[in-house]
């Protein structure tokens, strides 16, 4: 089995590693912070970071031909715990609204830092992408 390089072209072009992996009919998704296309974290602090980087991993999985729905697990990191479960309602809804109500197993691991030292946020994930008829 041949594994395939998914690197779409609406996000920033990486350098020494991949958006996701294509392995078989699982998606392995890279870690993916709040850059958008012009490589700048955007602003608005862990809400708008979420938004975001979980849209980074969802047009990564798009790309791949997998839907939200496939995501079988997330881990998100986090330089601030506390922060992130003061907006937990509202990063909620913005999951429901990109993804649905199904929710692959999760993970949320506090760190000290991220890549960018702007990013308060990662996001990486695994989706199986189902047949469908």
């Amino acid at each position: 089995m041949v594994n395939t390089v998914i690197n779409p072209a609406s996000l920033p072009k990486p350098s020494g590693y991949a958006h996701g992996v294509l392995a078989g009919n699982t998606v392995y998704l890279g870690g993916q912070t709040a850059l958008d296309a012009q490589m700048r974290i955007v602003d608005g602090g862990v809400v708008e970071q979420f938004r975001q980087a979980f849209g980074n991993v969802l047009t990564t999985l798009a790309e791949a031909g997998g839907r939200p729905e496939d995501l079988v697990s997330v881990t998100i990191y986090l330089t601030d715990v506390d922060d992130y479960l003061a907006h937990g309602r509202e990063i909620g809804r913005i999951w429901r609204d990109m993804a649905g109500t199904e929710y692959p197993a999760m993970a949320g691991i506090g760190v000290s830092r991220l890549w960018q030292k702007e990013a308060v946020i990662e996001i990486q994930g695994v989706a199986v992408i189902q047949e469908r008829s």
